[in-house]
C-alpha cells in the first residue's frame, strides 16, 4: 500500500505539472491555432531566471517565481511582435519550422550565459521536508506541485469562461475579421494570450524544477511531451488538458516505478492507444 501511495502522489505531483507547462501551448494551439514548438524553451528560461534570482542573487523563493515569469515575458513580446504575429493564420508547417528554429537559438543562447549544467532552484524551508498525514508522509513540494495545478486550471477557465476578456478571445478565434470589426482589437488579444501562455509555461518551469530539472536541453527533451498532451487532451480544452495530464502522468510514474527499465515505454504506449480511441484527443474540438 505505501508503494501504491507514493506512485499516486508522484503521478499526481508529475501530471499537475505538466499541465501547469503545456495547458499554455494548448491555448495557443487550440485558441490561436499555432503550434508553438518553442514553448517548452520559454519554460526552460523560467527555470533559469529563477535559478539565477534565487541562488545568485539571494532573492527568496517567492520573488523567484515572480521575477521568473515576469522576466520570460518581457523576453517573450518582442519574439511575439516580430516573429509569432508573422505566422498567426499560416499553414501548420510554418509555425513548426520558425518555432523548432527559436527553440535551437534559444538552446544557444542558454548554454553561452548559462552554462551547460542543470541549474537548481533553492526551495524554501516551507516546502522543504514532508508533511505527515498520520499514516504516511507526503514531500511539502508535491502538494505544492498539486496545488498549483488545480489553481491554474481554476483560474484559466474562469478567465476564459466567465470574462469579458475571454468573450472577446474566443470571439477573435472563432472569426477573427468579424471581431475586429466589433471593435475587437485583435493584435492585443493574442499579444495578451501569448503573454498568458508563456508565463504560465515559466511558472510550471519553476515549480517542476524538482521533478523536470531545468538544463540546457530542456526544451528538446520535454518538447514532444508537451506537444503530445495537448494532442490527447484536446487543443484549446482546459479539462481535456488535465485529464490527459492525470492520466500520461500516473502511466509513465507507474510504469517508471515497476519497470524503470522500459523508460517511456509505457507513455508512449498509452498515447497511441488513446490516440487510436480518441483522435481529436480527450476533449478535442470539431473542426
Amino acid at each position: 500500500m505505501q508503494t501504491v501511495f507514493s506512485i499516486a502522489v508522484d503521478a499526481l505531483a508529475y501530471g499537475m505539472v505538466l499541465f501547469v507547462i503545456s495547458i499554455g501551448l494548448s491555448v495557443t494551439m487550440g485558441l490561436m491555432r499555432v503550434v508553438n514548438l518553442a514553448h517548452g524553451a520559454f519554460a526552460m528560461i523560467g527555470g533559469y531566471i529563477a535559478s539565477y534570482a534565487a541562488r545568485d542573487l539571494g532573492l527568496g523563493y517567492g520573488v523567484a517565481v515572480l521575477v521568473a515569469v515576469t522576466g520570460t515575458i518581457v523576453i517573450a513580446i518582442p519574439v511575439e511582435r516580430f516573429l509569432y504575429r508573422r505566422i498567426y493564420g499560416a499553414p501548420e508547417l510554418t509555425p513548426g519550422l520558425m518555432t523548432i528554429g527559436i527553440t535551437f537559438c534559444i538552446i544557444g543562447i542558454a548554454n553561452y550565459v548559462m552554462g551547460p549544467t542543470l541549474k537548481t532552484i533553492p526551495l524554501p524551508d516551507g516546502l522543504r521536508g514532508s508533511a505527515d498525514l498520520g499514516f504516511r508522509t507526503i514531500p511539502v513540494h508535491r502538494l505544492f506541485a498539486i496545488f498549483c495545478g488545480f489553481a491554474v486550471a481554476g483560474a484559466l477557465w474562469y478567465t476564459i469562461e466567465k470574462t469579458s476578456f475571454g468573450v472577446k478571445l474566443r470571439a477573435s478565434v472563432d472569426n477573427a475579421a468579424m471581431a475586429a470589426a466589433l471593435g475587437v482589437r485583435t493584435e492585443i488579444i493574442y499579444a495578451l494570450s501569448f503573454a498568458g501562455a508563456v508565463g504560465l509555461a515559466a511558472f510550471g518551469g519553476v515549480v517542476g524544477a524538482e521533478l523536470l530539472p531545468v538544463e540546457p536541453y530542456y526544451a528538446l527533451r520535454y518538447m514532444v511531451t508537451f506537444l503530445v498532451v495537448v494532442s490527447v487532451g484536446g487543443a484549446g480544452s482546459i479539462p481535456g488538458a488535465l485529464i490527459a495530464c492525470l492520466v500520461l502522468g500516473g502511466i509513465d510514474t507507474t510504469g517508471r516505478y515497476l519497470m524503470p527499465e522500459y523508460g517511456e515505454f509505457f507513455f508512449y504506449l498509452a498515447v497511441i492507444a488513446i490516440i487510436c480511441v480518441f483522435p481529436r484527443g480527450f476533449a478535442g474540438r470539431v473542426k
